[in-house]
């Protein structure tokens, strides 16, 4: 069994986000994306102690895509005023 520690994927609350730059945010979404890489990969070649690991790093990075699209979507209605 391969074990990856998640240290990203333990629930950022929306408070957690928000407080965030969209620097960070970034960082986090590239970091969970190659951890999301290397989980499928490794249950792929062998089981993972636990599969819904690889679920819930999709839906945080889900999480912190919508944040960021959210502050895009902000900035731009606030430089179109």
């Amino acid at each position: 069994m391969i074990n990856f520690q998640l240290q990203l994927f333990n629930k950022m609350k929306y408070a957690e986000i928000s407080a965030l730059t969209n620097e960070e945010i970034v960082a986090k979404i590239q970091e969970g994306k190659a951890t999301l890489t290397k989980l499928k990969f490794a249950h792929a070649v062998s089981s993972v102690e636990n599969p819904s690991r690889i679920n819930k790093a999709r839906k945080e990075i889900a999480r912190l895509n919508t944040e960021l699209s959210k502050r895009k979507a902000e900035a731009a209605s606030e430089s179109n005023s």
